[in-house]
């Protein structure tokens, strides 16, 4: 049955009437109660609203959050029943597409075709089913593969303000599954603006990424249900590229506070008494709802990147918290690496992952992580006595460490495939064992002869 279909309608008797609306919560009247996230529909002037029930206020109210607009609702009007949670079409044809939270598309092209279609709340994978997280997701971005690298399977959170590169770096991880895996990237924007939406879409086409990937928004001015299901949405098309095509599947989100903040607007509607700092009182059960999906199996590994905005900077506030938890891998991206002109703008010694042993790594790489952090680190710690004192009143061991240190902040940047049409500038992946094989040589003194302008903005040292 097409809910947008009216003569559908007209065959099928109404679950109900609208008793009651406020704001994009709408109390209906039932002759049965519909179980909890039961999908809901009305027709006004030949136009679909869809409702998803989130309360039983008694035997016979409901009360649901609509997905659009509620102008042009009005209390009377008869309410039918989809018979099925919400639920979204999926098809292979979807790579390439702009969709909304409904799986219809957003850029002007024709609608899905679909094989089948999937509830976009559904139950984890069961655990006999799962696969552990197996080894680096090699990016071919040196800062990140060397000291703080992607787990394949796990969750990677990237911190950043505006302006420092974040979008950008999502870009680039997109190109590098597509690149280097021939993998699918699949993107929700959760409360993303129009503009940046679509400056997303025209960045992403000109990278030549766009036929591997899904780009799904649930845009700023829409009810804050879209704003709450656009993620689980984009996680089902997820599971889909998974079970279905066996592909490694990359899974960004931006923003997930944005999914958080949906959901304490949403738990205020519904008249939730707040919990701590003003949160919803579900805030960890919501979590873990999207998170726990995120998950590899036998047939396909999900890798998600996860932009997350923290307020005022306190890592200790309960959404950021509860999120991170959650994490495998922590990406911080520095406003002050930025106006250096250090790019991407990763803090190497704040940034980590919880595999950083030797034991996941192997002593190779671990040993080399290392020591590229403590020269990292004793520059950081001799910065303000260069700035007031100078270099030459430093010791020659502690110099030594000041030179190198500095090249290797310069070697960590390199330039990216999806802005070379920006920058000028070609794009470079660098394989993990020839950034080792560098950053080993700098600790050495191999590149001691340099300049530092000399390491700055390439691939690996042999590169001209």
């Amino acid at each position: 049955m097409d809910p947008g279909n009216p003569t559908d309608t007209d065959r099928k008797s109404p679950i109900g009437i609208i008793a009651k609306i406020q704001g994009p919560v709408v109390d209906i009247a039932c002759q049965r109660l519909p179980p909890l996230h039961q999908a809901l529909y009305t027709l006004a002037d030949h136009e679909v609203f869809t409702f998803e029930v989130h309360q039983h206020l008694d035997m016979h109210h409901v009360r649901a959050v609509t997905l659009h607009r509620t102008s042009g609702l009005s209390r009377g009007m008869k309410v039918f029943d989809t018979g099925a949670p919400l639920h979204v079409p999926v098809s292979p044809d979807c790579l390439g597409r702009v969709l909304n939270v409904f799986g219809e598309p957003l850029d002007g092209k024709d609608p899905l075709l679909p094989k089948e279609f999937r509830n976009i709340l559904s139950k984890p994978a069961p655990l006999h089913e799962t696969r552990e997280v197996s080894g680096i997701l090699e990016t071919g971005i040196k800062v990140i593969d060397l000291l703080c690298p992607f787990i394949r399977g796990g969750k990677t959170g990237l911190f950043g303000g505006a302006g420092v590169g974040k979008t950008v770096l999502i870009m680039e991880f997109m190109h590098a599954i597509v690149a280097l895996y021939q993998g699918i990237s699949v993107f929700a924007g959760v409360g993303e603006r129009i503009r940046e939406g679509h400056e997303l879409w025209l960045m992403m086409k000109e990278a030549g990424v766009m036929p591997q990937t899904l780009l799904l928004f649930g845009q700023m001015d829409e009810s804050p249900g879209v704003r709450f299901r656009i993620g689980m949405t984009a996680l089902t098309y997820a599971e889909y590229f998974r079970d279905i095509l066996h592909k490694e599947v990359l899974f960004l989100i931006d923003n997930v506070f944005r999914f958080v903040q949906a959901g304490s607007e949403i738990s205020g509607l519904l008249g939730r008494m707040p919990a701590t700092v003003g949160y919803q009182p579900t805030l960890m059960t919501e979590v873990a709802e999207m998170e726990e999906r995120i998950i590899s199996t036998q047939k396909g590994a999900i890798t998600s990147v996860q932009a997350i905005y923290v307020p005022a900077d306190d890592m200790t506030d309960p959404a950021v918290s509860t999120i991170l938890s959650h994490l495998d891998t922590t990406v911080i991206l520095s406003r002050s690496q930025a106006g250096k002109g250090i790019y991407p703008a990763v803090d190497p010694l704040l940034s980590g992952s919880k595999m950083m042993d030797r034991y996941f790594l192997g002593d190779h790489h671990y040993n080399i992580a290392k020591g590229v952090k403590e020269h990292l680190a004793r520059y950081q710690e001799l910065e303000d006595i260069i700035t007031m004192l100078g270099l030459e009143e430093l010791s020659e061991k502690d110099r030594l460490i000041v030179l190198r240190a500095r090249k290797l902040q310069r070697y960590l940047t390199q330039p990216f495939h999806v802005v070379t049409s920006q920058t000028g500038i070609r794009g470079v992946s660098v394989p993990l064992p020839e950034v080792l094989h560098d950053c080993e040589g700098f600790l050495q003194g191999d590149f001691d002869h340099l300049t530092e302008e000399q390491c700055y903005m390439k691939g690996n040292m042999s590169r001209k």
